[in-house]
């Protein structure tokens, strides 16, 4: 039985839907960064208060030509936008002799035979088409489906005699909910919509809605609902029609959040807004599409607001704004029924984690420039979410965080990511202090051949490969001893040895190795072999692991890196590593490196093909071998350097992390092992000295080694140099107001002075 909203007043029905858009998405709000391509303005319909559609006369040609498409498209998305809005008139051949020849002349049957190829040729250019084409039939629906992320038609109103609409017979409702649920057949993320003031009433408004939200519970394709207010144009039959009221418009947008489903989003367009406030308080949780490039061609007059404006705008009134994809993201939780197979490369190109779009252009490798604000600082009238409070107390109560509560923060957007680094940084202050650390090693990675086939890697080489990565090599002895006697004359007091798994190699190649370095230099810490080279080892040499890892501690190793762990999570490295180390295996090897003696470290390779589930399982299984062995030293966020590796190449992987999922990786690390492990490390390899520099606030306290040489991030295509001084670390400290130690592998005090300070100046890259 439906409730009868009618009756409500205004104020009550704002209030309610506010609080409704509240528990559905929160006080996050998001727009698509699109640009618009009018693909044709012919139209076969002639609707009352349309200007979009154009007579022949007033065209130089029926359609875009596919160099227009190619052209916008590039600098689209070199201005940042992600979306490509194809809306275009009715089949205008079937009404206009010029679009009939121009399609002959391309080649094409039909005008949405064409438009595939216009889609097409945008997603070569690294935007995500969304098309609004008009009414389909379900083999047109099923033709575009795999060039468009989504596609969407507004039904404008379910009103079957408006005179607006008399000249319009496209425009008949039913067809309209037809195809919305031919979509629903097809799995095919949808859009659509009512317009509101072109004649029709309340009711027939609740009508409409309740039919979309039917339509939406059946097969969970209406990914959104526009709730767009008619603007009078001139030169149009409507011209003289007054627009809605204010009051009538917001009546519309907050029965359509308390008709529709939670789940769907709710837009209005804020350039026909003069006050967006009012669309948020009426329950509205997205602004829908937002151009830098092109105009509003159906609303030409009505210019784009200007996103950092809006940001800070909607800031001020408790909301934080957000980038998204034209599908959303509860659609790529199942990409398999939602998206095309060919469509996953482009949208990985551009989506985030969680199933957003990328916040900021910053990729972890690359020098690019922080932005000015990485995290959205909420007002004390914004009420803090109750996981977090939730989270707090466990931690203050000297609980683990509970796995549950680690996924919440992890998923943080707008001004949440800012409670979750705040509770990081204090976890921070309370276990180590303000003193920043750091070890001055050697990097030796002694050969680049691998006969594993990691698909997140471009440095390791087959045994007989010559390819764009580099030349395989391998390293003698000598060589190795050279480099090792070479760093400690530099100050050195650690090494750190990784290599590819060599097919030449059995077990005793580590053992030699170890013996000779511990041999010359018994003072260097030998800090080697990942847990794939361990295990290797012993297998080739046919003994127990426990064996083996004694006769390497009593060669001289030390340590054990945490590398080789990518994500401890088998379904992800069936995707990465298929043909490496189970998860088991790598906790074994760790385990049994802790009983013998050796310790090590925790790695994380995150930004590639992980959810944040399988990132928090990595977490709790290292976290309860740390509880039960006390034999972690140290977490090592890394994130994932996207650019030459083969499975981004392939296009099966994201272009690493955000730079929000940056922040929260190392926050988690700290929150998740507090008490287990207290030494949080960032990767300056992969973050440059300014992300460095931000990640120290966010609860790490670690600047890792000095390195003397890096060859596996900047083989993926890293560009942040291979070496770091002392002075250059005491910069990084100083940036972050913080002071500097350098330490031994373990974490003891190297005698230097804590407090050496580096005038600003000295390295470029850091503002004071």
């Amino acid at each position: 039985m439906h409730i009868n909203l009618a009756r409500w007043s205004t104020d009550r029905l704002l209030a309610e839907a506010s609080k409704l858009r509240d528990r559905s998405f929160g006080r996050l709000t998001t727009y698509s960064p699109k640009a618009f391509f009018p693909f044709t303005m012919l139209c076969r319909d002639s609707c009352g208060y349309c200007t979009f559609a154009k007579a022949p006369a007033r065209l130089a040609q029926a359609y875009m030509t596919l160099d227009e498409v190619t052209n916008l498209a590039r600098s689209a998305h070199a201005r940042g936008a992600i979306e490509a809005l194809f809306t275009l008139g009715e089949r205008p051949e079937d009404r206009y002799a010029i679009a009939r020849e121009e399609l002959d002349r391309l080649g094409y049957r039909s005008t949405v035979d064409y438009l595939r190829q216009g889609a097409e040729t945008a997603l070569k250019e690294h935007l995500l088409p969304h098309i609004n084409a008009g009414n389909l039939a379900p083999d047109e629906l099923a033709l575009l489906r795999p060039v468009a992320v989504s596609m969407g038609i507004m039904v404008e109103s379910i009103n079957e005699t408006l005179p607006c609409h008399r000249l319009a017979p496209d425009k008949e409702p039913q067809r309209r909910l037809q195809m919305l649920r031919d979509a629903g057949e097809l799995s095919i993320p949808m859009t659509t919509g009512l317009l509101i003031g072109i004649g029709d009433t309340e009711g027939d408004r609740i009508e409409a809605l309740r039919a979309i939200a039917a339509i939406a519970e059946r097969y969970d394709n209406i990914q959104e609902v526009i709730i767009q207010n008619f603007v009078p144009k001139p030169a149009t039959q409507m011209a003289l029609v007054p627009p809605p009221s204010r009051a009538e418009y917001l009546r519309s947008i907050a029965l359509a959040r308390l008709i529709l489903p939670p789940t769907v989003s709710l837009q209005a367009p804020p350039n026909l807004s003069d006050d967006v406030s009012e669309l948020l308080m009426a329950g509205v949780n997205d602004l829908g599409g937002i151009s830098r490039v092109t105009p509003d061609h159906v609303n030409p007059e009505r210019p784009w607001p200007n996103t950092t404006e809006l940001s800070e705008r909607l800031e001020r009134l408790g909301f934080a704004l957000t980038p998204r994809l034209p599908i959303y993201p509860s659609y790529l939780q199942t990409p398999s029924r939602w998206i095309d197979d060919s469509l996953i490369p482009a949208i990985n190109y551009h989506r985030d984690q969680l199933g957003f779009a990328r916040e900021h252009r910053w990729f972890s490798g690359e020098p690019t420039q922080l932005p000015d604000r990485v995290f959205l600082k909420p007002s004390n009238s914004l009420a803090t979410p109750a996981w977090l409070d939730e989270l707090r107390d466990e931690l203050d109560a000297g609980h683990e965080a509970p796995t549950e509560l680690l996924v919440e923060a992890g998923s943080a957007k707008g001004f949440d990511v800012m409670g979750v680094v705040e509770l990081a940084d204090d976890l921070r202050r309370k276990t180590v202090g303000d003193v920043v650390t750091y070890v001055a090693n050697r990097n030796i990675n002694y050969t680049n051949v691998c006969t594993f086939k990691c698909r997140f890697c471009a440095f390791s080489k087959g045994p007989l490969s010559l390819n764009l990565r580099g030349t395989p090599y391998l390293l003698s002895l000598d060589e190795i001893l050279d480099k090792v006697g070479d760093a400690q004359e530099h100050g050195a007091t650690e090494v750190c040895l990784q290599g590819g798994i060599h097919p030449t190699f059995d077990g005793e190649y580590y053992l030699t190795v170890a013996k000779a370095i511990h041999t010359q230099f018994p003072a260097i810490h030998l800090h080697g072999f990942s847990a794939l080279e361990v295990f290797t080892g012993a297998k080739r040499l046919h003994i127990e692991l426990d064996d083996y890892l004694r006769q390497l501690h009593d060669a001289g190793l030390k340590s054990l890196p945490g590398t080789a762990a990518e994500i401890l999570y088998d379904p992800v490295r069936a995707i990465l590593c298929p043909d490496k180390l189970t998860t088991d295996e790598w906790l074994q090897v760790h385990a049994t490196a802790h009983a013998v003696g050796l310790r090590s470290n925790v790695t994380m390779m995150f930004g590639s093909v992980e959810d944040i589930g399988a990132v928090v399982r990595h977490f709790d299984v290292t976290r309860q071998l740390g509880q039960a062995t006390h034999g972690f030293t140290e977490f090592v966020p890394l994130p994932f350097v996207h650019m030459a590796t083969p499975i981004f190449r392939s296009g099966r992987a994201r272009r690493g992390p955000t730079l929000r999922e940056t922040v929260l990786i190392h926050a988690l690390g700290r929150i998740a092992y507090h008490g287990v492990i207290d030494n949080i490390q960032v990767s300056w390899v992969k973050l440059g000295v300014e992300g460095a520099a931000l990640l120290l606030g966010c609860g790490a306290n670690d600047l890792g080694g000095t390195l003397m040489e890096e060859s596996i991030s900047h083989a993926a295509g890293a560009t942040h140099g291979t070496a770091l001084t002392h002075d250059d670390f005491a910069l990084v400290a100083q940036h972050a107001g913080r002071i500097l130690q350098q330490r031994t592998t373990f974490y003891e005090p190297v005698s230097n002075d804590p407090n050496q300070r580096i005038p600003v100046q000295a390295m470029p890259g850091l503002a004071p």
